[in-house]
């Protein structure tokens, strides 16, 4: 579950930096204050369900209307 998980956030950076023009690291910093969060997934570091959540919620929220959220991806709707 943790390698479907990890691809999820690895496909959300990709596709929300592709519509925003931004570099990973960019993306890194903005949704989960670390500039080497998705090197760090790709490099099989783990992360909590928590920060799982946090940064799929981040995603949600800034998402850019003319871009299509990962069809795959489950969309956490804010309460």
């Amino acid at each position: 579950m943790e390698t479907e998980l990890a691809s999820n956030l690895i496909a959300l950076g990709e596709a929300f930096g592709k519509a925003r023009k931004l570099e990973e690291t960019t993306v890194g910093r903005l949704c989960a204050s670390d500039g080497r969060f998705f090197s760090r997934i790709r490099d099989g570091k783990t992360f909590t369900a928590k920060k799982y959540d946090e940064v799929v919620a981040w995603f949600a929220a800034n998402w850019p209307a003319e871009a299509e959220w990962p069809e795959a991806i489950s969309r956490q709707v804010a309460a």
